[in-house]
């Protein structure tokens, strides 16, 4: 980046997810973070649901969170040998879609829909029961979306995706009997959304590329296409990670991360086919979830190779595809945020167990406690306050100087200006020797410089 530019940020929430802001680092280092567990959301074991129960999707709707998730349980998955006492799996039967809500996304109830048969009883919370149970829904945040239109979502049969619209959420139809992709393929979890920062419709779904990955003659990968209806979409493209080799991407998990505009996360579930951790697992290869993140779509960071969920200290964890995340992330408190991981599959202990990552908190720039510093490249800004989110141990620190596009401090907001700040806050206040204010500065462009000790900055923005 040349001196003459810079990157405008108004007040929006400015993560590390990537590089995209940084011009150097000394001491420093973006370093992954991993949720943490936090109890199991609830059990798969109702004789509609079963040990191949999956594909989840999670979004709050007002008041009301909502999780939509494939009733599944195949033939040959379990093995009677591997089972303890007592246990029994759910027979195999067609898949179909469920629904459950909650109004904390901590504690969650399957309502009695009574809207599908299975098995001669309507008492269940089926909602989709079609050839296959594979439904990815969203709240339609089109402006111009119809109100019997508010959720829409997709399907796929026979190697197709139709699209399905709802006006409350649980009954569901299809928007017309014609696919709306057909260049399989789908056989997975595929997303679609409304992009609210480019106004269209977005779906990333399954795609193939490379050679000798085992599948279709490459890597299962992940492609993208856009549409101004849900209903006629451009071309399939694969998505470009960069330098780092292919791996078999068995889902994609990709989401608008709303607190930051502009951001797009992504939690593929990497699947390993030629790892068989156990000799007795049913099926071979093992999988975990990982991260990744984008600024447009098209382009996405593998910053990070490491896990982002392992498969766990349990031998359940360990099976073939496994360890999925939800797809969508909901706020499930002032601090924190919630996903869903599909464990145990396979055996009859299958759930979603919830685990939760500070809000923000996903990446930070980390020093230890020898320190170290990092300096972004201009900005231009808007705003009254320099608002952090970040964490210190007792004796760390974080000091914030504001500096000329040249790099040179400005008068007053010096790094001997600003007093270590130290603790753990989502919505720290930087501040210096003449206080709190820095809205002279706005619409001027200026460098940020941050010194950090034993300290993890997460975020920050301008309000």
């Amino acid at each position: 980046m040349s001196t003459n530019e810079y990157i405008q940020i108004g007040s929006d929430r400015q993560l590390f997810v990537d590089d995209y802001l940084i011009n150097s680092m000394s001491g420093v280092e973006l370093r992954l973070h991993t949720p943490l567990p936090a109890g199991t959301a609830f059990e798969l074991s109702e004789p509609w649901e079963g040990v191949t129960c999956d594909y989840h999707t999670v979004f709050k709707d007002d008041n009301t969170y909502r999780m939509y998730y494939r009733g599944s349980s195949h033939e040959g998955y379990t093995i009677d040998e591997l089972l303890e006492s007592g246990e029994t799996p759910v027979p195999a039967h067609p898949e179909l879609m469920c629904y459950a809500e909650s109004l904390d996304g901590v504690t969650w109830t399957k309502p009695d829909l009574g809207l599908i048969e299975f098995e001669g009883s309507t008492g269940n919370n089926i909602i989709w029961m079609e050839s296959t149970g594979d439904m990815s829904p969203f709240i339609d945040g089109n402006p111009d979306a119809l109100a019997d239109q508010r959720y829409k979502g997709i399907v796929w049969r026979r190697n197709n995706v139709f699209a399905v619209a709802s006006p409350d959420a649980v009954s569901w139809r299809l928007m017309r009997e014609e696919p709306i992709l057909t260049e399989g393929p789908f056989d997975s979890q595929n997303v679609p959304f409304w992009d609210p920062w480019r106004n269209e419709y977005v779906i990333f779904t399954r795609g193939v590329i490379g050679e000798g990955g085992s599948f279709k003659g490459g890597y299962r990968w992940i492609r993208r296409a856009t549409s101004n209806d849900f209903l006629n979409w451009s071309p399939l493209e694969l998505i470009a990670t960069g330098a780092p080799p292919h791996e078999h991407f068995y889902t994609n998990g990709t989401t608008p991360y709303l607190r930051a505009p502009g951001i797009y996360l992504s939690f593929p579930r990497r699947f390993l086919p030629d790892r068989r951790p156990r000799e007795d697992s049913p099926w071979p290869g093992t999988s975990d979830s990982i991260f990744m993140s984008s600024r447009d779509g098209r382009h996405w960071e593998r910053t990070f190779m490491e896990s982002f969920v392992r498969p766990g200290i349990s031998p359940r964890g360990w099976t073939s595809r496994n360890n999925l995340m939800s797809s969508g992330i909901v706020e499930t408190g002032e601090t924190e945020l919630s996903m869903y991981v599909l464990r145990h599959r396979d055996f009859p202990s299958v759930h979603f167990e919830r685990v939760t990552i500070r809000k923000d908190g996903f990446v930070s720039a980390c020093a230890g406690f020898a320190g170290g510093e990092l300096a972004t490249h201009p900005l231009v800004f808007e705003g009254e306050e320099l608002e952090l989110n970040y964490s210190t141990s007792a004796a760390g620190s974080i000091k914030v100087e504001v500096q000329d596009e040249g790099g040179n401090p400005l008068p007053g907001f010096a790094l001997d200006d600003h007093p270590e700040m130290f603790g753990d806050e989502i919505e720290g206040v930087a501040r210096w020797s003449r206080g709190t204010g820095i809205g002279s500065l706005a619409g001027k462009t200026v460098r940020l410089r941050f010194w950090l000790k034993d300290a993890d900055l997460y975020a920050f923005r301008f309000r």
